[in-house]
């Protein structure tokens, strides 16, 4: 292990961090203060991709154990402690967010208004996510999960649209309330445990350990709690509404990083924390509530079942009915998302690895689509597709790409979403047999949004509506952060064991009520 003794994570969680602060207070040194930021991100996907390699190096036997542990006791009266740790469904995460920052921050090149405040946001907004990803203390994890709306609220009511105020308060409002009852379920398991042990501890390794003996009605209670949390945050059909808002009026790389990150907390909460401390909700080998008319399912995994499938089909319908691109993606996601809820209903070894990768390759597609809104929003000044149409005859370069976004997005194999979407309709049938016919009807609406929308913008008449007189290609700060995205939207597509190789080793350890 090359980083046995260096506290790499820590390194990697302080170095946005530190730069962020840094960066927030360059005053008027624009120039300064992008370049900087550029570097810190730079440095810290050095760092991630190197862990990636090293963790790599381990072998896959060892990718459902933590590594890289940092386990020090901070406020030892209340059993608060400093432990951090990555396994095989955190480690490619934590990569996604240091590569996703950086092209967010790349794309970002031509702001101008007060420009090193939201360098510096966007740094500790990068920090935030990776403390979710990283932290095995619930006390910490709580705070990360929260640092997180912070810079995000400030991107949205400083540089986000018009009615950037009402969408700023919404996306606050409805996170920060689920996040309180989340921490009402993390409580319950704290005191619960603290009896259990005989030692407070938010440890989430060491609570694990003695949840699963916990009377079955308090798991499904304290288990329900969290899944609120987590799904508004997702997020899933009927607490979607924070989201089609927060992404129209946030700028463009805001929108990137809300839903290439900020909605993975949500399903990652689900797979990392509530499914392998709380068995006794979910898995009838552990004495889950069952279902009286289908004795083969528990109440909750009906409950996961129902919220995926109605998120995919609302999301998916919804997005016939948008005239503004951007918000069109924005649905879209909350269809993706349902299916990783979906997977995650199947519990089988199949549907929660293709749930985590499709969290994966969700978050490298929506950067591609919510920077191409972007770039249609600068080049035409408009999101309107109606106002839209025959752009690839003046806009090749963004056309191609577009078309690859769209593509990966509704399943075209060879393209990272393909293997997401086929292990997910696959453990689907596998456990719920012909009750398949209902989510993947959100493949076909999905083909019908997304090529209706590319033959209205990209081709058919050039559109009257803009000036085409000066209408250009990419910019090089926009093509840049673009080509990267699409580079590993084929690549990870066409060799999509280079990250489950790291997942189902470790979903298997869920599975099998190891935390």
């Amino acid at each position: 292990m090359m980083f046995e003794n260096i506290p790499i994570l820590t390194i990697l969680l302080i170095l946005p961090l530190l730069g962020g602060i840094i960066a927030f207070f360059m005053g008027e040194r624009a120039k300064l203060a992008k370049m900087f930021a550029l570097a810190v991100s730079a440095v810290t996907l050095i760092i991630a991709t190197v862990l990636m390699f090293d963790f790599f190096g381990l072998g896959s036997g060892l990718f459902g154990n933590y590594q890289y542990v940092e386990d020090y006791t901070w406020v030892s009266q209340l059993g608060i402690s400093y432990i951090l740790g990555v396994d095989g469904i955190s480690m490619p995460m934590v990569w996604l967010t240091a590569l996703m920052s950086l092209v967010a921050i790349l794309f970002s090149w031509d702001i101008t208004n007060r420009t090193s405040q939201y360098m510096g946001l966007m740094l500790i907004l990068e920090a935030g996510v990776l403390g979710v990803f990283m932290f095995l203390d619930y006390f910490l994890f709580y705070v990360f999960w929260e640092v997180v709306l912070i810079p995000m609220y400030f991107l949205i009511a400083i540089w986000g649209g018009p009615r950037r105020d009402y969408a700023s308060i919404k996306f606050f409002i409805f996170t920060h309330v689920a996040s309180l009852v989340m921490l009402l379920g993390i409580f319950a398991l704290y005191f619960q445990a603290a009896g259990a042990l005989g030692h407070s501890t938010f440890d989430m390794r060491e609570i694990a350990s003695v949840a699963g003996g916990f009377d079955i009605a308090f798991q499904t209670i304290v288990f329900g709690a969290l899944l609120f949390g987590f799904i508004t945050k997702m997020p899933m059909v009927p607490l979607h509404t924070w989201l089609p808002d927060a992404h129209v009026e946030a700028p463009t790389a805001g929108s990137v990083l809300l839903a290439a990150l900020l909605l993975k907390m949500g399903s990652y909460g689900i797979i990392r924390i509530a499914m392998p401390t709380l068995p006794g909700a979910w898995d009838i080998n552990a004495g889950a509530y069952v279902v009286a008319e289908f004795p083969g399912l528990t109440w909750m995994q009906v409950i996961m079942l129902t919220l995926g499938i109605v998120s995919m089909l609302y999301g998916a319908v919804m997005c016939l009915a948008q005239k503004d691109i951007k918000k069109m993606v924005a649905y879209s996601s909350i269809s993706h998302m349902g299916g990783v809820m979906l997977a995650f209903a199947t519990f089988t070894q199949i549907g929660l690895a293709a749930g985590v990768f499709m969290m994966f390759a969700h978050g490298l597609i929506t950067g591609v689509l919510f920077m191409m809104c972007g770039v249609l929003q600068h080049k035409t000044g408009t999101r309107m597709i109606p106002r839209l149409g025959g752009l690839a005859a003046k806009m090749p370069k963004a056309a191609t790409v577009m078309m690859i976004g769209f593509m990966a997005s509704l399943g075209l194999p060879g393209l990272v979403g393909f293997v997401a979407e086929l292990g997910i309709f696959t453990s689907t049938f596998v456990a719920f047999n012909w009750l398949l016919l209902l989510p993947i009807m959100s493949v076909a609406l999905t083909a019908a949004y997304y090529i209706w929308a590319m033959q209205r913008v990209l081709f058919g008449p050039l559109t009257k509506d803009i000036d085409l007189e000066h209408l250009h290609d990419l910019s090089w700060y926009e093509a840049a952060p673009l080509y990267i995205l699409v580079a590993f939207i084929v690549g990870f597509g066409l060799f999509p064991s280079l990250i489950m190789d790291y997942i189902t080793p470790a979903v298997l350890k869920v599975l099998m009520g190891g935390f």
